[in-house]
């Protein structure tokens, strides 16, 4: 099974008063392991950020002046997320910036929907623990999830940690990800066959800046889950 774990920033929270994404960023997953073949990038939004988000993710205007639109990058990002299904924290939240964002670089393109499957982590959280706070920061400090390196939220290191998360709350559904039934052939074809691409994306690599907060957080998940390492360190070894 190929997953994508996705996180967007926007430039405030109501899509009906034409706020719009400033990045997106995806955490691919094949098989319940991280492959490494992630994608992200930041976006011009045409408008100001609202203070209030600029002060959550750090971003600020000039930054984004020279980032493409979102016209230019629809092709490759549809292209990466098809046929997978998203992982996403309040899904209602990021699909409906996406489905906008959609709409407007052409009705061809449709919505999220049509083009995969959505899992909606909040929901699976608040099924699992009702009553209780189920924001990532909470799940993280309730599964043992170490973001002591999400000083603000960033797309990249809010979708690794999710991965973590979601890996932790589904880690006793293993068996029921691979099937009793399936033959091994029939596994691998069904592993396989949603990375089969029609056009290949251009893959956008993580700057260097991202890459060190990458290896910090993982550096912190390791310390916090002690011997044996980070369950992501692990999965990530798994894989190589």
């Amino acid at each position: 099974m190929r997953q994508v774990v996705l996180d967007t920033e926007t430039t405030g929270l109501e899509v009906r008063q034409g706020h719009r994404l400033i990045e997106i960023a995806c955490v691919e997953m094949v098989g319940r392991r991280p492959s490494g073949r992630n994608y992200q990038t930041y976006l011009n939004p045409d408008r100001a950020i609202d203070e209030g988000a600029r002060q959550v993710t750090g971003i600020a205007d000039e930054f984004l002046l020279d980032k493409p639109h979102f016209e230019d990058v629809v092709e490759e990002f549809l292209a990466y997320i098809d046929g997978a299904e998203l992982i996403i924290h309040n899904a209602s939240f990021d699909v409906g910036f996406l489905d906008a964002e959609l709409a407007r670089a052409g009705a061809h393109y449709g919505r999220i929907a049509d083009h995969c499957p959505v899992l909606d982590t909040l929901a699976m959280a608040r099924e699992r623990y009702p009553g209780q706070r189920n924001s990532l920061d909470a799940l993280c400090k309730r599964l043992g999830v170490d973001n002591s390196a999400r000083d603000l939220h960033g797309g990249l290191i809010d979708a690794l940690l999710l991965a973590e998360v979601y890996l932790s709350m589904t880690s006793g559904q293993v068996a029921l990800d691979l099937g009793f039934e399936e033959t091994a052939e029939s596994r691998v074809s069904s592993v396989l066959q949603p990375v089969a691409l029609t056009r290949r994306p251009r893959v956008l690599r993580a700057s260097a800046d991202e890459s060190a907060a990458h290896e910090h957080l993982l550096d912190a998940l390791d310390k916090s889950a002690g011997e044996g390492g980070s369950l992501w360190r692990k999965e990530e070894s798994a894989a190589g």
